[in-house]
């Protein structure tokens, strides 16, 4: 399976999430942090995941008779780059979207429903605006946000850091202005 299949299914984006967040899970993790996903899901996500090589065992141990594996994300895992992202057809898009959608709501809604959870005190964001951008102006801003993600990007799991997904959106809304008569 390409990745473009492997990751426009929301089950396995969220634990590619959950990896990234937390390095290695064992599936029992998984199910702790997912608990609405059954067992048996998360089981067969992470074997396709293994198969498309974006997931490798990290380890095992015995654990009450059966074998328990703890799973990470490869190093060399496959990605949808920017020549992948340029041959997904609209409904590609549309899917890889919903995906991407359920994903947010529901590590949201995870986040909400844990003990203590606090939107002001954890500078929770979820706001939208429109940016008047010309194809150069848009260029620019990409890789300034590139810069100021690029260090953080590789942070690790250390005393006082805490995860946080960003999700960034950005696409034409509404139809271009029309220019004015002999403009």
């Amino acid at each position: 399976m390409d990745p473009v299949e492997q990751l426009l299914h929301p089950v396995r984006l969220r634990i590619v999430h959950a990896l990234s967040a937390a390095g290695t899970l064992t599936v029992a993790q998984m199910c702790a942090r997912m608990p609405e996903i059954p067992k048996i899901t998360l089981y067969r996500q992470v074997a396709q995941l293994t198969e498309g090589g974006f997931v490798e065992v990290d380890g095992e141990q015995r654990v009450r008779g059966a074998v328990e594996r703890r799973y990470r994300l490869r190093r060399d895992r496959p990605a949808i780059d920017a020549g992948a992202a340029a041959a997904m057809s609209p409904d590609d898009h549309r899917r890889g979207f919903a995906a991407a959608m359920a994903v947010l709501i529901a590590e949201f809604n995870a986040y909400l429903d844990r003990e203590g959870a606090d939107p002001a005190a954890d500078s929770v964001s979820y706001r939208q605006g429109t940016l008047w951008l010309s194809p150069d102006e848009l260029t620019a801003m990409t890789a300034d946000l590139l810069a100021v993600l690029r260090d953080r990007l590789a942070n690790a799991p250390a005393p006082g850091r805490a995860p946080y997904l960003l999700s960034a959106i950005l696409f034409p809304a509404g139809q271009p202005p029309t220019p004015p008569a002999g403009g």
